[in-house]
């Protein structure tokens, strides 16, 4: 198995204006993008469980053209709330990095 960042070029999260993150997951290459894509661990189940935001609420786009992944999801906090501890939303992506792909 590979871990997430070990595959993916970038890994990176930030905000989506005050009330949303989007994190974006992008490969340098086919082949490493379809392997992903392919094993299927980039879920709504995953996204839930990681950030502890119901299903209904995450979106995943899966974007060929580009090799990449594209998640949306509500934030914690609205942006610059005092219980904020990220706002712009730059840290979030941590615990993607280390995501075992088949």
């Amino acid at each position: 198995m590979a871990r997430l960042a070990d595959l993916a070029k970038l890994i990176r999260s930030k905000n989506a204006g005050p009330f949303q993150l989007t994190f974006d997951i992008m490969f340098d290459g086919p082949e490493k993008y379809e392997r992903v894509k392919k094993a299927g661990v980039i879920n709504r189940e995953l996204i839930s469980r990681t950030y502890n935001v119901p299903g209904d609420q995450i979106d995943i786009y899966e974007y060929d053209a580009a090799y990449s992944f594209k998640i949306t999801i509500p934030r914690p906090y609205i942006s610059g709330n005092i219980d904020d501890t990220d706002i712009f939303g730059g840290q979030q992506y941590g615990p993607l990095v280390n995501l075992e792909i088949p």
